[in-house]
Formats: structure tokens, sequence, C-alpha cells
């Protein structure tokens, strides 16, 4: 009976194809990251291990049971399976916000991942052969493969651990290539750029002030880690730039020093440290540590650049004897540079900027929000680094452009005004995104938001104090995934907000639909953070 065998067998590949296919994508979003796949696998295991799963195990498990009692026609069971494989099909058209990129790492992982499969259907028919015999092995089989469909997303878990070795020398052949490239650009000056929030930002802004000056290269979009910045590096830059710009993330303690032995940093900025990726780094001492070790490896006649308003920075800043500049909005005497008269409004920002041993200038920008303003100030401290001039400095600052997705303020010339702040959001940003939202006075203000992750043992507490400051500032709120906003949910409802204003969907694309009846001319939208695929519920 290999025919039948045979039929079953096709209709479970193009199954399992489907589901690695899946998992690849998660796998992708997690950096390729087995432990960080494995986690979230836990906590999403509805997202995977589905009711349809289920239900074709249950089907499967009958269908075998009543031919082992009452053998019938093998055939009627490979149609019957079948057509159950047909009517419980996953993932074959799942939506997603950020596609699969089939870089050569994921092919290569897709044809690990589909190797296993295989070598397991293989293994599974042959051993049900062994226990159950010619007569019943199809039937035994089929319920064993329906098993390996509901787990056959964690087949992508042994195909990284089966390419691990091969991407290893691969990717150390493009970080050395890297490395050299940038040691032997001479007149290469390299600026590192880290923090738990707002390295981006800072990094854009930092590179428009000094093209004043200097023909800059910035690692495009969030690439931050060091086969991304290896890559960046290799195909785009050359001997016309005189200063590159990277932003260095981290994961894990040792991540920063990895990626600045690659950038070989003359100037290094700490933004920010805060709980993001408390998840995987465990506590804000190891944060804490990961985040200096880019002023570590700065040389002897290097600057070291701190944000002084941040209360962790503060402390690694005290603790630094080597050249440094202190910035900030807060303690002025106290710092290198710094800005006051800050004032907000729909074109933007203006406020006097103030350097020491320079001067004083008036600047203007279209960004919005105090914690911009500091990150312009991360960026003029490095064009102080570099010898820059105040007219050069203040004209950069004109010429910075709104930052996709990072408190991009929208008109769409429908009466309703946009604040995109979907990037990513942290305790620190949804703060600061909802005192911009404040300061349009007179606007119905309004906030959809899925929430913070990757925040550990303090999100839950986190979001309700996020809820709390969200009663206080909004008129009508949408929040994205019931579960996940239930700590949002009830810090609103410690507060004196209208609970008819409160209104809880599924899926952004549904917040969407329910904002056509709910906006009016005058309205103002915070869209605070836009979870990746692998947090949809």
């Amino acid at each position: 009976m290999v025919f039948p065998i045979v039929i079953i067998s096709i209709f479970w590949i193009i199954k399992i194809y489907f589901r690695i296919r899946f998992s690849l994508h998660m796998m992708q979003i997690e950096m390729y990251d087995n432990e960080k796949f494995i986690n979230w696998s836990k906590k999403n295991r509805k997202r995977f291990l589905t009711q349809k799963s289920r239900i074709m195990i249950g089907i499967s498990a009958l269908l075998t049971l009543v031919y082992i009692l009452w053998p019938y026609n093998i055939y009627i069971l490979v149609a019957l399976w079948s057509l159950a494989s047909v009517t419980t099909m996953e993932f074959s058209n799942y939506e997603a916000k950020k596609p699969l990129v089939y870089t050569g790492r994921a092919k290569r992982l897709m044809a690990a991942t589909i190797f296993i499969a295989i070598v397991d259907l293989a293994a599974i028919v042959f051993l049900s052969w062994l226990i159950a015999g010619d007569k019943y092995y199809v039937a035994v089989g089929a319920t064993i493969l329906a098993l390996a469909l509901y787990f056959g997303t964690y087949y992508v878990v042994g195909g990284a651990w089966i390419i691990k070795p091969v991407e290893r020398i691969i990717n150390m052949k493009f970080y050395r290539m890297a490395r050299n490239k940038i040691k032997n650009m001479e007149k290469l000056t390299t600026i590192g750029i880290t923090g738990s929030y707002g390295k981006t930002s800072t990094k854009f802004i930092t590179a428009k002030i000094l093209e004043q000056r200097y023909k800059t290269y910035k690692t495009p979009g969030s690439f931050n880690t060091p086969m991304g910045i290896s890559k960046a590096v290799n195909n785009e830059l050359d001997e016309n730039y005189s200063v590159f710009v990277a932003e260095l993330g981290a994961d894990r303690i040792g991540d920063i020093k990895e990626t600045a032995k690659l950038v070989s940093p003359k100037i290094g900025i700490l933004t920010s440290i805060g709980p993001s990726h408390l998840e995987t780094f465990k506590s804000i001492e190891n944060i804490v540590k990961t985040k200096y070790e880019l002023i570590e490896e700065l040389p002897y006649d290097g600057w070291a650049i701190f944000n002084y308003d941040n209360e962790y920075v503060k402390k690694l800043a005290d603790k630094t004897y080597t050249r440094k500049l202190l910035y900030g909005l807060n303690n002025t005497d106290d710092l290198d540079i710094y800005a006051d008269n800050i004032k907000s409004g729909r074109e933007g920002s203006t406020f006097t900027l103030h350097i020491k041993e320079k001067g004083t200038v008036d600047c203007k920008t279209s960004l919005l929000g105090k914690h911009n303003i500091r990150n312009i100030l991360a960026g003029v401290s490095a064009a102080y680094a570099m010898d820059m001039t105040l007219v050069q400095i203040a004209s950069g600052i004109e010429k910075i452009e709104p930052i996709e997705h990072r408190l991009q303020l929208i008109d769409p010339g429908t009466g309703v005004l946009v604040i995109d702040d979907a990037f990513n959001s942290n305790p620190a940003g949804a703060a600061a995104a909802l005192e911009v939202l404040s300061e349009f006075e007179g606007n119905r203000k309004i906030i959809v938001t899925p929430g913070m992750v990757e925040l550990g043992r303090i999100e839950y507490e986190e979001n309700k104090k996020f809820g709390v400051k969200i009663g206080e500032t909004c008129d009508l709120v949408i929040l994205v995934g019931e579960n996940r906003t239930r700590a949002i949910k009830e810090g609103i409802e410690e507060t004196d907000f209208e609970k008819d204003n409160l209104i809880i969907v599924k899926s952004l694309k549904e917040s969407e639909e329910a904002m056509k009846s709910l906006l009016r001319a005058g309205d103002v939208v915070l869209f605070e953070n836009d979870l990746p695929d692998t947090y949809n519920e």
C-alpha cells in the first residue's frame, strides 16, 4: 500500500510548507534567534497551535480508530484525510505588515527546515510501518503526521541549529571585510550611537547636521546589528565619505562591544537607558553594562557624549574620565550643550541652543516633542566634537526632516491631523508622544495603540501607567487587542475618562474602520506603536 501513503505525504508536504513559511517569517522578525523565537512561541501558542490543527488531529485519530476497529477501504481514509487537510489549511494567505524577505539566510534556513521536515516524514512512515505493519501503517501514520503538523512550527528551530555553523562562517567573512574596510579608511571618523531608545532618530539627526560640513554616510533604516552594518559598509561606504554614523543595537551583554569593534567609533553617543528589551537583558543593570560598552571601546582621544537628563546615563557620565560632552534640558549649569525657550506648534519647534565656548543661536526644526530636542542636542554635540560652527549647526537643524513613524505629523487634507509614532514605543517615548498630543489645545485628542512590549516583568505596570496618562490626556481611545491592552484599560479606568469613549478592537485594520464613523474635522489622532506580526492577537 504505497500509493495511499504517497497521497497523504503530498498533502502533508503542502501543509507543512505553509507552516514552515510562517515560522520562517516569525524567525526573521526575531532576528533568526532561536531563544527569542522559542520565547515568542511560548507566549503565542494560539498563533501556531491552532484550532484547525487540533481539528485535523481529531479527524485523523477518528479515521484511524474506526479503520482499526472496523477496517474499510483505505482509499476512503485517504480521501477523507486529504479533504480534511484542504479544509483545515493554514498560513497559506495570512496578512503581514512586514512581509517575509527571502534573503540568502532565509533561503538557507528554509532549505534546512524543509530537509528536516522531509526526514521526519520518512521516519514517521517507516516507524508506522514497523509498529503497525502493512495493514494499519497508513492509518497510524496519518494520525502521527497530523501531530507533526501541529508541532511543525518547531522544525524551523532545528533548521536554524543545523545551519548555525554555516551562518557563523558567512557572518564572520562579511564582518572582517567591513571591519578591515573601515580601518583602512584613515580619513574616516565613525560616530557610534546607542541607547535603549532614540538611537535611530539621533542617527538621522546627527547625519543631517554633519552634512553641512562633511560628506556623511549613515546606516540605512534601523540597521544596527553587526551583520546589518557589515552589509551596509561592504556595499555602500567608500573613500568619498569622511564621516560614518552608525547605530548600535543590542539584545544581550556583549552585543555593543562586538559592533563597536566592527565600526571603530571615535565619537560615542549614549542617548538613553531604560527598560527596552528587558525580556532578553533580564535586568536594568545588564542594560547599563551593555550600553556602556560603546564608551569603553572609544580610543584615548575619542569623545564620549551623554544625555545628562537620563538618570542611568548621568551615573555613567559621572564615572567617565575621558573627553566627554554632556547635553540635556535640565540642570543646565552642569551641561556643555543645552536648549531652552522651547516652543512647539503644528509647524514644529523653536528653541535657543547654547554651546559652551561657542555661544548661543536661535534654531527651528520641523520635529515635535522635547525628546526630539534632546536628540538634536546629541547631534549638536557630535558637531561640536567635529569643530562645526554655530551657523553650520543651526542650518543643519533647520534642514532636519520628520522621521517616518517617529512623531511624524501628517496632514492628509481631511481636516484631521495624524501624529504617526508607530515605529516603536517605550515608557519615555509614549509619555513624550502624549505630551505632544496635549499641546494641540482646542482639538479633540484621539489615541490608537496596542500598548508597549518587550518590557519584561514591568510591562504590565508600565502599560497601566500609560493608561492613566491616556485617560488624563485623550478624549477618545481606541485600544488594539483586548488581551494586550488590559493593563492600559485598567489605568484608564482609574481616571475620570468617559467609558463610552473607550473602544477596543482586534486589529489596526479594524480600528481604521471604526474611525471612519468617529472622526470629525479638527481631530488629532496619535498612532502610538504598531506591533510587528509576532504580536498580533
